[in-house]
């Protein structure tokens, strides 16, 4: 089965977490996979060091819910703000679960596809970097370590992808994580990188 129609039924089947209290704001992600030479990837940010949270951190595309604005509404606009995809090349497959940040915003997230031909750009003060990750990245065990770590009074698990340079982890590997084990994806074949 293609991954966008594994993304599309395992999310279609999902009964999302979706948190009712406890957040200050609302804000909404896109979890955005794209195939790129043959591979699935999925699309990050690395942030500046200008913006107001989460300085240097790698992200999805996505940000605050303005009023009145549906949240899947939020996630579209804010990633071509950010990254400058359109809309109308994102295919959105559904919803996946709701998250708390460290910040008390409760994050919601929306894996969509991206159709080529797309054009990415960075809107500069925000988005120090655009990353094209190759999904295998987060199927590989070897580039997953875990921490425990203490959140407010809970001890918490805490994620750390490594590519190349670059550490993913917070909320974004947090996510990432979920979404992986809720695919059910195979490892990615020894000796195929």
């Amino acid at each position: 089965m293609q991954i966008k129609e594994q993304i599309r039924r395992t999310l279609a089947g999902l009964e999302p977490r979706t948190l009712t209290q406890g957040f200050t704001r609302q804000a909404a992600v896109l979890i955005p996979v794209f195939e790129y030479g043959g591979e699935h990837h999925l699309l990050l940010t690395r942030r500046t060091d200008q913006v107001e949270t989460h300085k240097g951190q790698i992200s999805f595309p996505g940000g605050m819910r303005e009023e009145g604005e549906n949240l899947m509404r939020t996630a579209l606009r804010e990633t071509y703000e950010e990254v400058g995809v359109a809309e109308d090349r994102v295919e959105i497959l559904g919803r996946f679960h709701d998250y708390m940040s460290i910040t008390d915003y409760r994050v919601t997230p929306f894996a969509g596809f991206l159709h080529a031909p797309f054009t990415v750009r960075r809107q500069e003060r925000e988005v120090a970097e655009v990353l094209r990750v190759p999904l295998e990245t987060f199927l590989d065990p070897g580039r997953l370590r875990t921490e425990n770590e203490i959140w407010g009074e809970q001890p918490v698990k805490a994620y750390y992808y490594s590519y190349g340079a670059h550490q993913i982890w917070g909320l974004t590997a947090r996510i990432i994580k979920e979404f992986f084990d809720t695919l059910r994806l195979p490892p990615p074949h020894p000796g195929t990188h």
